[in-house]
């Protein structure tokens, strides 16, 4: 290992340090002692389409779901959440004001909202509609909002000194905000450790974290018993999760595989792959995680159209369970 790496990942070490700390400074973690935060249970907004299509509300309570991650356009609509003769969207104070009383109204919340990022591809667009959200947070009283780094246009070995810049200016747009940045764990680039080791630690932010993806890990090629070292190793730093699965064959659990290896027949539901949701709950639960459990399933699409929101219902009460 080069001195650059020694010092990066000396770096990353006291960052993930401090993020604990400043996380009880924020009341974000319970202070030693103190009882845990109730974790919620719920799933993406994408999915409540299978349950109900014209009301989500109805849907979430059918699958008895606490929060929902809410799926954000460029125009800051929420194009998954629908209800009879409403839309919804964060762009101005009305649409804030009325999205606030509908999650009031339903006894639900918000547990991240879910951006699409293209950052090397359009920086000040993004910095300053990912600058909206986060005041739109605040007013709802989100903690998080899930951000994609992939590279779109950049070269992959350009791509991480741009990512430390777009991550830097991030946060200098919302300086007093204490709204956070999950980075997902998405795609080539950042189910790469290394790389997201170095992205946070160049950053240097207490606010940017990950958006844990616990399947995405095992799609890349890691193997089973490396993607719980992955998960030990940034459990500090999550901020918000999505929670989903693969059925490997045994052989293949514990061996590199190709990235996305017939990723499309073997995705399943959370009670029925090969991650351990008991120890993933533990790993969190360790590193005194506050945010929520989001189920993301893309294998519904599989599935008989009148058994979909049964799945999600079982997912929901599987996670429930393990809490």
């Amino acid at each position: 290992m080069n001195n650059l790496n020694e010092i990066t990942r000396r770096h990353f070490l006291q960052s993930t340090a401090a993020a604990a700390l400043v996380a009880g400074t924020l009341g974000l973690a319970p202070r030693a002692g103190a009882a845990p935060r109730k974790w919620g249970v719920g799933c993406r907004d994408v999915h409540l389409k299978f349950v109900n299509p014209t009301d989500s509300w109805a849907a979430l309570k059918q699958i008895g779901a606490d929060c929902f991650e809410a799926d954000l356009n460029d125009d800051l609509a929420l194009p998954s959440l629908v209800a009879p003769g409403k839309t919804y969207s964060i762009a101005t104070p009305q649409g804030i004001a009325e999205l606030r009383a509908d999650l009031r109204a339903h006894r639900c919340r918000i547990s991240a909202f879910c951006m699409h990022n293209q950052f090397d591809s359009r920086l000040d667009q993004e910095i300053a509609m990912t600058t909206r959200t986060v005041q739109a947070a605040e007013r709802l009283g989100v903690k998080t909002v899930r951000i994609d780094v992939v590279p779109r246009k950049l070269k992959p070995e350009e791509f991480l000194p741009f990512a430390i810049k777009a991550g830097k200016a991030l946060c200098a747009a919302t300086p007093k905000s204490k709204v956070r940045f999950g980075i997902e764990n998405h795609g080539k680039v950042t189910n790469d450790p290394d790389f997201m080791e170095q992205l946070i630690a160049g950053v240097g932010s207490k606010r940017l974290g990950i958006t844990l993806d616990t399947a995405n890990l095992y799609w890349w090629g890691h193997p089973l018993d490396k993607v719980y070292q992955i998960y030990e190793r940034f459990a500090p730093l999550v901020w918000h999760t999505h929670c989903k699965s693969i059925a490997y064959p045994e052989e293949k659990r514990n061996i590199q595989r190709e990235m996305g290896w017939e990723y499309g027949k073997r995705c399943c539901p959370v009670y029925a792959g090969d991650i351990d949701f008991g120890r993933v709950v533990a790993i969190l639960r360790r590193a005194r995680y506050q945010g929520d459990l989001c189920v993301e399933n893309e294998s519904l699409g599989r599935f008989p159209e009148a058994e979909r929101a049964g799945i999600l219902q079982k997912e929901i009460a599987f996670l429930r369970q393990l809490l």
